[in-house]
């Protein structure tokens, strides 16, 4: 196959940055921009007091910024294609990377024993096997597309993912929820029968009360609040209330960035990260909550249309994971500030404080815009 670039350019030119860069989606280039502003000054009102704190979560947050998107640039310039040569190597990596956390190196912070420490920080290993796990789930079901459309291939494609996905739920069930999300989009983009589809999920349905006898007693607790959201008695009915109190107070236009009061008084919990869109809603309000979301919407939109444009399937299926998992971290946090999700520690992407999510989200949208970079570029055989 040859490659050819639609101008009169050095045909390895397009594995450099100059090409892809150009063809690039400006406005996915530019969004992380706002979403950096938004998340500093967010992440720096939760520690405001008369005046503006260059804290260090301020400069670590803005530092995570400033290194993604070195990164998202690396990224781009990467023919994604190259993914499929180590697809194996992804695979024993995601695994291998989430094991850390049962070595000395492992951490527990929130309850949850899903960190790994470097000693001067600690990172979310989970955070980057998302990527890993897309790039190697893309070139599975790539290979094994015929398979899908049979009971036995379907099965095979889920039991291939479980080591990931049971690792990660051991600790953290929140994630685990994200790459399942991820999982069942990409099985479903990938050309899977819909009847067996659908009776896949009805039967993964029926199993969830199953799974609710395995989890941890903290996990069972943020359940039980969701299904019984006017107990103020459960444990993580305390954040929700909070959090909609927050949200509420805010009214339409806000109290004024900086003068929120339910994060200065300590009633939110984790504020500058799994409940920032309250801290959000209550400076805010109803107008700062939607911009948010409608810039999130854009976001998602942009990608859904790199998708549906991507050259080939391997591609596609990539932009499709990785869509997913911006797509329910967002859904998920938002809903759980507001009592229609549950709780679950999921974080807001770009936006709550956390140098490891907004590095590996970067990362991320990175591979994404190079993928629709080179959709644009003609191809004959």
């Amino acid at each position: 196959m040859i490659l050819l670039a639609c101008q009169e350019k050095g045909v390895s030119d397009i594995y450099g940055l100059r090409e892809p860069l150009r063809n690039s989606d400006k406005v996915l280039l530019f969004l992380p921009l706002i979403f950096a502003v938004i998340s500093i000054v967010m992440v720096g009102s939760t520690s405001y007091t008369d005046h503006f704190n260059i804290t260090r979560d301020v400069i670590v947050q803005a530092a995570a910024y400033i290194i993604g998107y070195v990164l998202l640039l690396v990224m781009i310039s990467i023919d994604y294609t190259q993914y499929e040569g180590i697809y194996k190597f992804l695979y024993v990596f995601s695994i291998a990377f989430m094991l850390l956390v049962y070595t000395p190196l492992g951490v527990t912070q929130y309850g949850s024993r899903a960190w790994i420490t470097l000693g001067f920080t600690t990172l979310q290993p989970c955070e980057f096997v998302k990527i890993t796990f897309t790039l190697w789930y893309a070139s599975y079901l790539k290979r094994h597309k015929d398979e899908l459309g049979r009971f036995t291939g379907l099965i095979k494609a889920v039991l291939w993912a479980l080591p990931v996905l049971g690792i990660i739920g051991k600790e953290d069930l929140g994630n685990a929820l994200v790459l399942f999300f991820m999982m069942v989009m990409m099985i479903f983009f990938a050309g899977v029968d819909g009847k067996l589809f659908a009776k896949c999920i009805a039967v993964l349905i029926a199993c969830i009360p199953v799974a609710y006898l395995f989890m941890k007693d903290h996990q069972k607790e943020r359940i039980d609040a969701f299904l019984h959201p006017n107990n103020r008695s459960l444990a993580g009915n305390y954040q929700v209330w909070n959090s909609k109190v927050a949200i509420g107070s805010g009214g339409f236009a806000g109290k004024g960035l900086f003068q929120g009061t339910q994060k200065s008084l300590k009633y939110l919990p984790v504020a500058k990260s799994d409940f920032i869109f309250s801290v959000i809603g209550e400076e805010l309000g109803f107008l700062g909550g939607l911009g948010v979301i409608a810039l999130y919407a854009l976001f998602i939109y942009r990608i859904f249309r790199i998708s549906r444009n991507a050259r080939d399937q391997y591609g596609m299926l990539i932009v499709t994971g990785l869509c997913a998992m911006f797509f329910f971290q967002v859904f998920e946090n938002i809903g759980m500030t507001m009592g229609i999700m549950p709780v679950t520690g999921i974080t807001l992407p770009f936006i709550s404080y956390g140098g490891t999510s907004v590095i590996a989200n970067l990362i991320s949208l990175g591979i994404i815009i190079g993928i629709g970079a080179r959709s644009k570029v003609i191809y004959f055989d």
